[in-house]
């Protein structure tokens, strides 16, 4: 055993290859997460968003209004989806998220533009995202000079010396551009998922290596006790790191807080219930600590790239999309920007909640039959 021996180093790397090649999760993950991260950072994400929703507001159709209808939608940045019949209607639009901007057309457009004046075009932007928003806005100067070059000829012609016409914008929900409004309540989100899933995904893991589980089967309890005993305990410290996040956005960052506090707390314990439960699957489906631990990190590297917390949601394309509504973090980001930036109500938040909830009961019932299975 004196001095160093190749010999045994090829043998002890030969048995390392061996163990790994044995233990197929650690070596899919191996392989999964660089092909996953360079599938979702190479075609899924893009910071420079385009074809966002847009509805445009407008009470005349001219060949003007036309022509900068189609100007506005030829900048690749506003996809027109809605032409809502009245201001009160377009609002709601923009409040629930179903546009992201507003295009206001004045009713006399056409007919300030013939006398020489400079009429004012409003474009209301749901500005609680600034990152998907602050191109598309900063192209609308471009169209102001170019988007009627073509209608206003002969006796109008010289009045394109200067713009035709001008922009309002008015950035609803965020205002100044505040980049923390957007970060701070979406890190509540992540936290809660990291953490949430993290520590219940070791829960049984840990009982199962510590030889512990036999206490628990020994003991008079269904499979379904079992999993909510493990969920109750880690909901209060959700909500201690809720409360964390909420004062520190609050005092700290400034983040405004809209709507109904009591709504936040419900929609945050969905949201808690929902990262538990993969939590708690996942830990039935590992074999040690470090499986579950691979698997936490398998799900949370595609529900922070695929939510919009880092990148524009809607800035990818409509595949990755798809995938993002697939993961909890994706709705409760919207719950949590929308009650505290828009004062969302219940009737609001329920089409983001409900996914929440649909997603607790299939992913509880998969993890009911694989503990069953392990109980046994």
């Amino acid at each position: 055993m004196n001095g160093f021996s190749w010999r045994r180093l090829r043998a002890m790397v030969r048995k390392e290859f061996v163990q790994v090649s044995r233990d197929r999760l650690t070596f899919a993950m191996m392989i999964g997460v660089p092909m996953i991260q360079l599938a979702l950072f190479g075609f899924a994400i893009n910071s420079d968003p385009k074809h966002l929703p847009t509805a445009v507001l407008g009470a005349e159709q001219t060949e003007f209004t036309r022509s900068l209808v189609a100007a506005v939608r030829a900048s690749g940045y506003f996809d027109i989806r809605a032409t809502p019949a009245s201001a009160d209607e377009a609002f709601e639009l923009l409040h629930r998220g179903d546009v992201q901007f507003v295009i206001a057309i004045p009713p006399d457009f056409s007919q300030r533009l013939v006398r020489g004046e400079t009429p004012a075009v409003l474009l209301e932007a749901d500005a609680s995202d600034p990152a998907a928003t602050g191109n598309a806005v900063a192209a609308l100067s471009v169209l102001t000079s170019g988007a009627l070059r073509h209608d206003l000829k002969g006796v109008l012609a010289p009045q394109q010396a200067a713009a035709p016409f001008e922009w309002r914008i008015h950035r609803r929900y965020n205002p100044d551009g505040i980049t923390q409004y957007n970060i701070v309540p979406g890190l509540m989100g992540v936290i809660l998922t990291m953490t949430m899933i993290m520590m219940t995904a070791l829960a049984m893991t840990r009982e199962l290596e510590r030889g512990t589980m036999e206490n628990l089967l020994a003991m008079p309890l269904r499979p379904a006790e079992i999993m909510i005993g493990k969920i109750l305990p880690y909901v209060l410290v959700g909500y201690v790191q809720v409360a964390v996040t909420l004062l520190g956005g609050h005092f700290i960052f400034g983040v405004p807080m809209v709507g109904s506090l009591w709504l936040l707390l419900a929609c945050v314990l969905v949201f808690i219930v929902a990262n538990l439960t993969v939590g708690i699957t996942f830990s039935s489906l590992a074999r040690n600590q470090t499986q579950a631990m691979q698997m936490s990190f398998f799900f949370f590297l595609p529900s922070i790239l695929l939510s919009g917390f880092m990148f524009p949601y809607r800035g990818m394309p409509v595949w990755a999309q798809w995938l993002g509504e697939l993961l909890p973090l994706t709705h409760f980001l919207r719950l949590v920007r929308g009650i505290l930036l828009k004062g969302y109500g219940a009737g609001e938040a329920w089409p983001h909640l409900w996914p929440l909830l649909l997603f607790i009961i299939v992913v509880m019932t998969v993890g009911l039959q694989r503990f069953r299975r392990t109980l046994d």
